[in-house]
């Protein structure tokens, strides 16, 4: 598969831009957002804007999880769990690859799966697997995986499920993952139904009665669901999607975030997707400009067209 440097880009800054434009907004309902032209990295000055502690244009846990994904595949693109699993833990105690190196919006799951890490479970045990730990921590980090990884689909939706394990171990989230991945790799191939392509990839890939394959059937049994944009893997999954029928990287983030709740992350997995179909240029100017952390990002983005 050949990526563009202007997807690639795309991809990394789209992820970011969503996500930094979402946090003002986490945890409210939709309707208690500004109308979707309101919604900027500066809410309106009346609207009582979430972490008001945290300068705008700031990404969040979403965003420094994938450059610490980045950054490990980046020295090892063969895939080194324990690696990562350090660089997530730098990141979690010392701020390594966040704003300011300031931590925040932890999300409950992950934040055992790394105290599991801490103590010394090996990183492809940390995960939690049980039904109620299905949130999206793992899927909002997974995009550098496609940018990086250069097999089959076969080869990277398992890669896109392993990176998962560390704190998402459950079928449902690993496929989230693994579908995701394959949409974004379906993007960069300009095909003309990524989604409908990723899906139809990904049942070829998952033998028939697994766990796997009754996961991704139980995803796609939910389309007709109206989108929420919480926290679950499947609705973040869903909602970005819906978010995606937009015709433009500016309406599909500000339509991730109109669906209340999970802002950030909603905004960052649909981010992702418009930074690759429509790249850096697509994205507004003055978001871009706004995008604090360009002394942590730039060097990264320096390597990551390098090895494209």
């Amino acid at each position: 598969m050949r990526i563009t440097w202007e997807q690639a880009e795309g991809g990394i800054l789209g992820l970011l831009v969503g996500d930094a434009l979402g946090v003002p907004y986490e945890f409210h309902e939709p309707e208690e957002l500004p109308a979707e032209p309101g919604i900027e990295m500066i809410p309106p000055e009346s609207f009582p804007r979430s972490y008001s502690h945290v300068p705008p244009g700031t990404w969040s846990d979403d965003g420094a999880q994938a450059l610490c994904l980045l950054e490990s595949l980046l020295e090892f693109p063969d895939w080194n769990p324990r690696d990562f699993a350090e660089r997530l833990l730098a990141w979690s105690r010392g701020g390594h690859l966040a704003v300011g190196k300031k931590v925040f919006d932890i999300g409950i799951q992950t934040g055992v799966a790394l105290d599991r890490l801490a103590e010394g479970v090996a990183p492809l045990d940390a995960g939690l697997s049980g039904e109620r730990n299905n949130g999206n921590g793992s899927l909002m980090r997974t995009l550098p995986v496609v940018l990086i990884h250069r097999g089959d689909d076969a080869s990277l939706a398992s890669l896109c499920q392993a990176q998962s394990l560390l704190t998402h171990a459950h079928p449902r989230s690993q496929a989230c993952c693994a579908l995701y991945g394959l949409w974004c790799r379906h993007e960069i191939l300009r095909s003309t139904s990524p989604w409908h392509d990723a899906v139809a990839s990904l049942r070829t890939i998952y033998p028939p009665g697994s766990a796997h394959a009754s996961e991704l059937e139980l995803i796609l049994s939910q389309t007709s669901v109206p989108p929420a944009g919480t926290g679950y893997v499947v609705d973040c999954l869903l909602s970005a999607r819906h978010a995606c029928k937009e015709c433009s990287y500016e309406s599909i983030v500000r339509s991730a975030i109109a669906l209340g709740h999970d802002t950030d992350t909603t905004a960052c997995v649909a981010g992702g997707i418009a930074g690759i179909r429509h790249g850096a240029k697509g994205i507004p100017p003055h978001w871009l400009s706004a995008l604090r952390g360009r002394d942590v990002l730039d060097p990264l983005l320096h390597r990551l067209r390098n090895c494209l």
